[in-house]
């Protein structure tokens, strides 16, 4: 009886409490493509991209409800930083479903103007000022919203002469932007401004220490797909051995036994809490441990033995990288090893595939070059008897007759060479369906594309790749130039395999290379991908967007075209800052890759 009264009590006082309005609100995931596109368009940084905030305690004054159930301790604040625009997953705090969508949007455009370490309450205003003043048609909803957030917030004659003042100078910066140069100081941080964004520290990435080791391999599955923000502390790794230097006095130790040191989760024990536990925390701290958490996918990255690992061919070939940050080339910064499969066998086309091989083949074969005849040509295989008439009925005429007497047959190409670039890294090992990998649907596209401009006669290559930091960015050979595409090509398809990471910004400049080389009129780099480039060293989030988009950047002046395949289903974010908007295309059914692919190139081909 007791746990029931105090039950109901808890959710009567929490209802009172709260003060959202969950009828009129809306989702970010039912806006998100729509900020994305009104962000960009507004001149917003292309490479960020929108995603869910976490909520943080925000430590002002809270209305004595809220402090009786316990509730509104911590908000979803809207951020951005050098990689990220993060706003909140939910907004419910208007009655009215218009205003909360109109504050997604506003909150999109202040971030367009807003620079990452700008002051909170003068890089709000001032980024206020700009949006009004470039859009004067936002200003009837600004004001709508700032009225009804004033009207949520607690009355200055409600709080402490401090907080009341500090309250003041926020009103009236909301009201007329750009008029308070400072906030006046208060005991209590003030309340959030759901209108305003909150500057983050700048964060810096560590590369992995000189010795750290890939991860053994940790525990299964993903428990929240890293779409939540968290902020983090990096501290050392304590290893238990000097667990007796405590703080207080030994004689209180009931035994020497009671010190055990507790490593806990890892491995396989899951914690099914992790993840809650996780959000309620204002700061995540960071160890380097030995053991792996039991919330990752779990694989090896051992490199292989040498006995093992495909064939290297030469020493390997440097090329440079870009930094974004500091904007400038690193030159000869990463190595580009040569491979060759060690156990490619020669064979045929797979059994499960030789039908649609076939049938794309005599497809393809009516996009093979006619041969023609040119006509009055100085030499040639026959005579050109229409031209002998002319010419003898010229000079009994008087007239010099024409010197072409022959007909000459050729052929009629298209100038088109195209390099394939497919993506080994190990998140091509996951399964598609029950039967299917990611790297077995790849190696069927490669199987039909290859049988496919075989029947064309067009000039290709592929190549696959995959890395594990800069000084090994490995590039499987699969088809060179020149080479027909037989049996021992088909080999080589057949063993490929999952490889490591995606350090596609180096890849892209070495298939760049191969691909130059090709005096073709029109060279296409056709890149098959399943994710966002990454590596096991600094190379991740914005710096390998942007060194893979400076790549794609260097390719274009080379007079090749890029373009790209994708499975991966939130390739929408960032593809289109990479490759324009109609430079890729996302496969929302990765099973259909292997003949979407030939037909895919038949359409690039003609453009």
């Amino acid at each position: 009886m007791e746990e029931y009264v105090g039950e109901l009590w808890h959710k009567l006082i929490s209802r009172a409490a709260s003060r959202e309005h969950a009828a009129a609100a809306v989702e970010l995931a039912m806006v998100e493509k729509t900020l994305g596109v009104m962000f960009r368009a507004m001149g917003g940084d292309a490479g960020l991209r929108v995603a869910a905030s976490q909520d943080e305690a925000h430590g002002a004054r809270r209305r004595w409800l809220e402090r009786i159930a316990g509730s509104g301790e911590r908000n979803a604040p809207a951020t951005r930083d050098e990689e990220t625009l993060r706003l909140p997953p939910r907004i419910a705090l208007f009655a009215d479903t218009t205003l909360n969508r109109d504050l997604y949007l506003w909150l999109a455009a202040v971030a367009a103007e807003h620079r990452p370490g700008d002051d909170w309450l003068s890089g709000n205003q001032q980024a206020t000022l700009a949006v009004l003043k470039r859009y004067p048609g936002l200003r009837e909803r600004y004001e709508r919203l700032v009225e009804a957030a004033i009207a949520l917030r607690i009355a200055p004659d409600k709080l402490p002469r401090d907080e009341s003042q500090a309250e003041n100078a926020i009103r009236a910066a909301l009201r007329q932007p750009g008029t308070i140069a400072m906030l006046p100081s208060a005991k209590r941080p003030p309340q959030p401004v759901p209108l305003w964004l909150v500057p983050q520290p700048p964060r810096t990435a560590e590369a992995p220490r000189s010795g750290d080791a890939a991860p053994e391999g940790g525990g299964g599955k993903s428990q929240d797909g890293g779409t939540k923000r968290r902020r983090a502390k990096r501290v050392e790794h304590g290893d238990g051995k000097d667990g007796f230097l405590l703080m207080f006095r030994a004689e209180s130790l009931l035994s020497w036994a009671e010190y055990i040191k507790v490593n806990r989760p890892h491995d396989d024990d899951e914690n099914e809490d992790a993840v809650r536990a996780a959000d309620e925390m204002d700061e995540l701290a960071i160890q380097r441990g030995g053991k792996a958490g039991a919330s990752r996918v779990r694989f090896d990255l051992d490199l292989p033995s040498a006995a093992a690992d495909d064939l290297p061919l030469g020493p390997g070939i440097l090329v440079p990288e870009w930094d974004y940050r500091k904007h400038l080339m690193r030159p000869d910064y990463c190595r580009i090893q040569p491979m060759l499969a060690r156990d490619a066998q020669p064979g045929p086309v797979p059994p499960h595939l030789r039908r649609t091989a076939k049938r794309l083949r005599a497809q393809f074969a009516a996009l093979a070059p006619a041969r023609t005849w040119l006509k009055n040509q100085p030499d040639g295989s026959e005579l050109d008897v229409d031209a002998c008439v002319r010419s003898s009925a010229d000079r009994l005429a008087g007239h010099s007759g024409a010197e072409g007497g022959y007909l000459a047959q050729v052929r009629n190409t298209r100038d088109m060479a195209c390099l394939v670039l497919a993506d080994l890294s190990l998140s091509t090992d996951a399964y598609v369906s029950n039967q299917h990998r990611v790297i077995d649907v790849i190696r069927d596209s490669l199987m039909l594309f290859g049988e496919a401009l075989a029947a064309t006669g067009d000039a290709f290559g592929m190549v696959g790749f995959s890395s594990l930091k800069r000084d090994n960015v490995r590039l499987h050979t699969i088809k060179e130039f020149g080479e027909p595409f037989d049996a021992a090509a088909r080999g080589r398809i057949g063993a490929l395999k999952p490889g490591y990471y995606t350090r596609m910004g180096a890849a892209i400049r070495m298939a760049s290379r191969i691909l130059g080389e090709q005096r073709n009129a029109q060279r296409l780099l056709l890149i098959l991908s399943d994710g966002k480039p990454n590596d096991y060293d600094h190379y991740e989030g914005r710096y390998a967007i942007e060194d893979t988009r400076m790549s794609l950047i260097e390719a274009r002046k080379q007079g090749l075209k890029p373009f790209c395949v994708t499975i991966d289903r939130e390739g929408a974010d960032y593809l289109p800052h990479l490759f324009g908007p109609a430079g890729f295309t996302i496969l929302r059914q990765p099973e259909e890759l292997p003949k979407r692919l030939p037909l895919l190139y038949a359409q690039l081909r003609e453009q």
